[in-house]
C-alpha cells in the first residue's frame, strides 16, 4: 500500500514540477517579443523614434556583447547598458575601435577614470560620441586581494606541512 501511495505521488508531483518551470521563463503581463535581451550576448536597447546603430563592447564590463543604441548614445550610456565595469577594469585605457568612412580604422583612446573612482570630475572629459560598428574595448586584469594572498600562503604552507610528515612518517 505504501508503494503504491508514493507512486501515485510522484506521477502527481511531476506534471507540477514541469508546469512551475515553465512559468518562470517569462514575467506575467510582459509580451515576449518586448523583452530586451535575447540569446548570443546581443541585447537590444534600440529607440524606435530615433535612429539605432549597432556598437559592440568587449572586455570587464559585466555583459560584453553586441548591442542595437539609439545613434545619440556616448560611452558611458553603452557602459551603462553593459551592467558597468568590473573592479578589475582600467578606465584610463579605454579603446575604441572604429572604422571610418573611408575604409580606414583607428583607436581611439579614453581615460573615463574620474567619471567613475575620482572624486572630482575632470573638467576635459570627453564622452565620446558612439558611431555605427564600433567596439568598446575595456581592457583590465584580475587583482590579487589580501584573501587571495592569504589562500596562496596557506595552500603552500599545507602542501610543506603535508611533505613534511610524509616525511617524517616514512623515515620511522
Amino acid at each position: 500500500m505504501t508503494k503504491i501511495c508514493t507512486l501515485i505521488f510522484i506521477l502527481l508531483s511531476i506534471p507540477g514540477i514541469t508546469l512551475f518551470a515553465q512559468q518562470e521563463d517569462y514575467q506575467v503581463g510582459v509580451n515576449p517579443n518586448s523583452l530586451r535581451q535575447s540569446q548570443g550576448a546581443f541585447y537590444d536597447y534600440s529607440d524606435p523614434n530615433t535612429i539605432n546603430i549597432k556598437v559592440a563592447v568587449w572586455g570587464y564590463v559585466k555583459f560584453p556583447g553586441r548591442y542595437i543604441l539609439s545613434a545619440k548614445s556616448d560611452v558611458k550610456d553603452l557602459i551603462s547598458y553593459a551592467g558597468g565595469v568590473n573592479d578589475d577594469a582600467y578606465l584610463d585605457e579605454l579603446r575604441i575601435y572604429r572604422v571610418n568612412s573611408d575604409s580606414t580604422q583607428s583607436l581611439l583612446e579614453l581615460n573615463y577614470n574620474d567619471l567613475w573612482w575620482g572624486e572630482s570630475l575632470n573638467k576635459n572629459l570627453n564622452l565620446q560620441r558612439l558611431q555605427a560598428g564600433d567596439v568598446l574595448i575595456v581592457p583590465g586584469r584580475n587583482r590579487l586581494y589580501w584573501e587571495n594572498y592569504l589562500g596562496i600562503i596557506l595552500s603552500t604552507l599545507g602542501f610543506f606541512i603535508s611533505l613534511a610528515t610524509l616525511i617524517i612518517t616514512a623515515s620511522k
